[in-house]
């Protein structure tokens, strides 16, 4: 939480073979868009994430339509 009382989230995308953060993004909420947003912060880092596997947890951002959408056109597959 901030001081303000409000709360901030955090979406990491993290390549694992190197072990570097490839993408981040920052929202008071915790909708597909943070997770959706993180993503397009790897791909303009990485110019690609074609044959990348997403590998996330169960929640629902990360079940969401937008994301299944946002990995398809990148060319990742979802684990």
């Amino acid at each position: 939480p901030l001081t303000s009382g409000k709360f901030l989230y955090l979406a990491t995308v993290i390549d694992l073979a190197p072990r570097r953060l490839a993408g981040r993004a920052l929202a008071d909420h915790t909708r597909a868009e943070l997770v959706t947003d993180a993503l397009a912060a790897a791909r303009r880092c990485r110019g690609s994430l074609h044959g990348a596997v997403m590998h996330t947890d169960h929640g629902a951002p990360y079940t969401s339509r937008a994301l299944a959408d946002v990995c398809r056109s990148a060319g990742m597959i979802q684990s």
